[in-house]
């Protein structure tokens, strides 16, 4: 603490009488009057400490904090931007993306329908040809048969007019007791098979 010789001066003799010293300091009660901020006598200087105070704080703001904060909010500004720019960059290829895979879908179901209606008519060509081939065998075998039926009636038909002719000359002999000659019974059975 700062002491200066008048005020030295005027509280050494005081201490030394013991009358009105401050028990424990060796300064008179009057000099407590007064807390220094609210003394009057020390406004001006206050008002002064005050405007330098004040004006030091404001040229650190202007100068050096709100640059700092300015900056950084530009910062995030063009971050912000940057991320919002890139997120509908992202988007539209997202969105880019599923219409392509969309239009693939669409593709290979036409495809896989148009494979699929080959793969149909493939197989009723397929049916359509074995059911030919098979009704071609089927009318070749039938005219075979029929071919044989109509061989083996005419076989039979010779032999029914040979029979016939036997079974006439039989009858005959059998009714009359005579033999017929074989000329006169073919051309008895011949006339009657007509």
């Amino acid at each position: 603490m700062f002491v200066t010789s008048a005020f030295a001066e005027e509280t050494a003799p005081a201490a030394g009488a013991g009358g009105d010293t401050h028990s424990g300091t060796a300064v008179p009660a009057e000099a407590h009057a007064a807390f220094p901020p609210f003394d009057p006598s020390t406004f001006p200087s206050q008002l002064l400490w005050l405007a330098i105070t004040f004006g030091l704080f404001y040229l650190f703001l202007k100068k050096v904090a709100m640059p700092r904060v300015g900056g950084i909010i530009d910062v995030r500004n063009e971050r912000i931007t940057r991320d919002l720019d890139q997120a509908a960059k992202l988007k539209g290829e997202a969105d880019a993306a599923v219409a392509a895979y969309e239009q693939e879908l669409a593709e290979a179901k036409a495809k896989a329908n148009t494979i699929g209606q080959q793969a149909s008519d493939v197989a009723k060509a397929e049916v359509e040809a074995a059911r030919k081939k098979v009704e071609a065998a089927l009318d070749e075998k039938l005219g075979a048969a029929e071919a044989r039926i109509a061989s083996i009636k005419a076989n039979a038909m010779k032999e029914v007019g040979g029979i016939a002719e036997d079974t006439a000359s039989e009858i005959v002999e059998a009714l009359v007791g005579g033999k017929a000659s074989k000329a006169e019974v073919a051309a008895a059975v011949k006339s009657v098979a007509r």
